[in-house]
């Protein structure tokens, strides 16, 4: 179904952007909020091409 095939893409983009998560938080980076804005800066989008916000962080934290 559609929502299977998103939840999946959900999935796959969490799995390749978790380790830039846990690289910016061992750097120091350790709010929510810092996290998205140090995802921001390096220009990494969230799964439809938008900016992340700390409860997008946490939505690819809880999926982890």
């Amino acid at each position: 179904t559609r929502v299977t095939s998103i939840k999946a893409l959900a999935d796959q983009h969490a799995s390749n952007v978790l380790p830039v998560i846990l690289e910016i938080r061992k750097a120091g980076g350790a709010s929510l909020h810092q996290i998205a804005d140090a995802l921001n800066a390096r220009g990494i989008t969230t799964p439809r091409g938008g900016h992340w916000y700390a409860s997008s962080v946490r939505n690819v934290l809880e999926r982890a």
